[in-house]
């Protein structure tokens, strides 16, 4: 079994505190060994990236484009292997490794080494100063341009070790930023896999760097070295806090992405058949572990029933087991320590006086080995329930009823109220007949997104959060602005 070294200033480099086993979560065998850094090695990795940055933002667009463009070559090149690995990793089924993961890595170095030609220059209008203290009467011209920020920590998530770094590293580099990588500790070999692209497609050393470790002390050291400007994480609100108040002292910039409680506000003339097929992405998607999901539902009492009915049908389809085997739908969770949470979650649900309309028991797969939750529907819910505040993060699904009687606005009121009654503020969600509705009911809903009688995103759509949901936005050029700092020149015409 090969021991994965880290990558640090252009070179494969032993760890110092050793190795830990990266176990695959349908069937608990062990994947790989994952490096383990010493705060020292990731010191290191974060001057590489100091003493790179001045000629990497130095290069021509065209350059760094051309490098992302190799990369995404390799990737292609090595697609089977590589998303076979994420998937022993991950635990997704292996349309979700291939496209999702692997796939989407593809398309998003390929998206910014196009980005990294668009413009980051801007002329503003002049403006015609009178004589004064300040000197002679003049015109001043200004341009407005965009600089990298620096050297940027990337700290990314479990649930896609493809998609979620190339979202960060991508137009990181396109905009001529250094970066260090801290993938999460459960499936990082998928991350030194994108290193060894970004190597063999000539990143100059020190460029891209990737440290790992399964101890809390190697991120803490790749967020508060003295070398790091910025940080983009991906993650839990809770772990988001922690580092954002680390960034405060010496003011480094921030990207955050954290957690999510997504509302999807059924009304009486949806569409129920395309709400259905919408939330029950929560539970094939990732096993419910994407902070997008509409896991929290808000359903008019007029199709209340009868939506239940369709997700119980639904899910009873819905194959659970080994993501390697064709067919199945719903693979494990990333860990025995969170089957544990999301099962204590459904357990809490129950305690506080939700049904259990579907699941609720621990499936058996194969031997009995791996991670597998059972999707489960929790419904005659109420607001006040903490399996409905809180992000549960696994195939775990809550209804919420509306009533909207006499209010002479079908509800609408009501439903922003509950939907709007949380301390998340990623996706929502909203299903209706009338177009005109959805789309007031939609600018009213606190969040970063709202999904239209869809949960499809538009990837060139700015992303992020509102409230406890993250600050900050990216995809698409909003991502080139993100990891970029805006500078104004102004000269005398």
């Amino acid at each position: 079994m090969t021991a994965q070294r880290l990558y640090i200033g252009g070179e494969w480099v032993e760890p110092a505190a050793g190795h830990y086993e990266v176990v695959n979560p349908a069937d608990e065998s062990v994947v790989g060994l994952a490096p383990e850094a010493s705060r020292a090695q990731v010191e290191d990795a974060a001057r590489a990236a100091a003493q790179a940055f001045e000629g990497w933002s130095r290069t021509a667009p065209e350059e760094r484009a051309a490098v992302l463009d190799r990369a995404a070559d390799t990737m292609q090149r090595e697609y089977e292997p590589w998303a076979a690995l994420a998937r022993a990793e991950t635990g997704a089924p292996t349309g979700i490794a291939r496209a999702m993961q692997v796939g989407v890595g593809v398309s998003r170095f390929r998206r910014y080494a196009k980005g990294a030609l668009e413009p980051v220059e801007r002329g503003l209008p002049p403006q015609v100063t009178a004589a004064g203290p300040m000197g002679r009467a003049s015109i001043l011209g200004a341009l407005e341009v965009r600089q990298p920020v620096g050297v940027v920590t990337c700290i990314t998530s479990y649930n896609n070790p493809w998609a979620n770094p190339a979202g960060k590293v991508a137009p990181a580099l396109a905009m001529g930023n250094t970066v260090v990588v801290k993938p999460a500790p459960q499936d990082p070999l998928s991350v030194f896999k994108m290193a060894e692209a970004l190597h063999e497609a000539g990143a100059p050393a020190g460029v891209v760097n990737v440290v790992c470790g399964a101890s809390v002390e190697v991120g803490e050291a790749a967020v508060d070295s003295p070398y790091v400007d910025m940080v983009s994480f991906t993650g839990s609100t809770g772990v988001g806090q922690r580092i954002a108040e680390v960034c405060g002292r010496s003011m480094k910039r921030q990207l955050m992405e954290l957690g999510g409680k997504g509302a999807a506000i059924v009304f009486e003339d949806a569409d129920l058949d395309a709400a259905v097929m919408g939330i029950g992405t929560t539970f094939s998607f990732y096993s419910g572990q994407i902070c997008t999901a509409p896991t929290r539902v808000i359903a008019h009492r007029a199709v209340y029933e009868q939506l239940i009915e369709k997700l119980t049908g639904y899910l009873a389809f819905m194959k659970v087991g080994d993501p390697a085997v064709a067919g199945t739908v719903v693979g494990p969770v990333i860990s025995a320590a969170h089957r544990d949470r999301v099962e204590s979650y459904v357990e809490l649900g129950r305690k506080e006086g939700a049904r259990i309309a579907y699941g609720g028991e621990r499936p058996v797969v194969g031997d009995g080995r791996g991670f597998y939750v059972a999707p489960t529907l929790l419904v005659d819910c109420t607001n006040d329930m903490r399996v409905v505040r809180e992000e549960i993060f696994g195939p775990v699904v809550v209804v919420v009823p509306f009533d909207g009687d006499g209010d002479g606005d079908g509800g609408e009121d009501e439903a922003v109220a509950l939907a709007n009654d949380s301390d998340f503020g990623l996706l929502s969600y909203v299903w209706s007949g009338d177009a005109a509705r959805a789309f007031r009911v939609a600018r009213r809903l606190r969040a970063g997104g709202v999904g239209v009688n869809t949960i499809g995103r538009n990837m060139e759509a700015p992303f992020g959060g509102f409230k406890r949901s993250g600050v900050g936005r990216d995809v698409g050029s909003y991502a080139l602005h993100a990891y970029s700092e805006t500078q104004s020149i102004v000269w005398a015409g």
